[in-house]
């Protein structure tokens, strides 16, 4: 399963040893892609009580999120040793209680409990063969429960710039599950039916804030996706709610397990 992965180990561990702790999301008038994608887990998630695990998810912003706005009981499995340290670090400053479990997704995992909710926000493109990890997810999930996938769009308009800016970004992430017709591929074969699938967060400049290698152009085409970036968060935020697949900043699936 090693090849079906297009991050290594390594990039994680660099990844997460930068970040700075405590962190946590929550609604905010300056987040508006974030908002959007609150608002999906808010309409589909029950307020009773529940067990959810996080796949991939150092250093748990949304389980915080979640354990906040639900008193759920959250648990993080992720590979990367210094991510779960961190995430173990993210809850000792928060006080809030957490299971982390340091486990690759495809190693044997037949010591692990069953959860009421189990979800990833951009992980599954990270993976060439998406089913693969997705039966990963429901395997680990309960009968009935609920199951969240959420990755970024980087195809359409977001892909013309982040080609030039970022080629080596976008290598890292499979651009085919982007295009979300290809999700009843893996439905079909996995017998799932998603209770809400598509784009959400309207057009986010900020998905297309990063430039590898600073020439001229790059630094013009930069210096246009901040000029983007404030306009549609100061004066553009009505728009968040028009989504399509060649301009939207997120993807999300909700779905429930036979």
């Amino acid at each position: 399963m090693t090849n079906n992965k297009l991050t290594e180990k390594k990039h994680w561990d660099n990844y997460w040893d930068k970040f700075q702790l405590p962190v946590e999301i929550k609604e905010s008038k300056d987040k508006l892609l974030l908002n959007e994608e609150l608002r999906i887990f808010k309409k589909f998630l029950p307020k009773e009580k529940l067990s959810v695990l996080e796949i991939g998810g150092a250093p748990g912003q949304y389980l915080v999120y979640l354990h906040k706005q639900f008193a759920y009981e959250v648990s993080c499995l992720d590979y990367s040793e210094i991510g779960c340290e961190k995430t173990r670090e993210n809850f000792k400053l928060l006080d809030i209680p957490v299971n982390v479990y340091h486990k690759d997704i495809f190693s044997d995992l037949s010591d692990m409990p069953l959860f009421d909710m189990v979800f990833s926000m951009g992980l599954i493109e990270h993976f060439e063969d998406v089913k693969v990890i997705i039966k990963n997810h429901l395997d680990l999930l309960k009968p009935g429960g609920i199951m969240i996938l959420g990755m970024p769009n980087f195809r359409g308009i977001n892909k013309l710039f982040l080609k030039r800016l970022a080629p080596e970004l976008l290598k890292k992430h499979n651009l085919k599950t982007m295009n979300i017709s290809t999700w009843k591929i893996f439905e079909n074969e996995l017998n799932i039916q998603p209770l809400f699938k598509g784009y959400v967060g309207g057009f986010e400049p900020a998905t297309i804030l990063v430039c590898e290698n600073r020439d001229t152009l790059n630094k013009l085409l930069f210096f246009k996706a901040r000029v983007l970036n404030k306009l549609f968060h100061k004066h553009f935020s009505f728009l968040r709610r028009f989504n399509s697949r060649c301009f939207s900043g997120y993807i999300m699936g909700v779905y429930r397990k036979p």
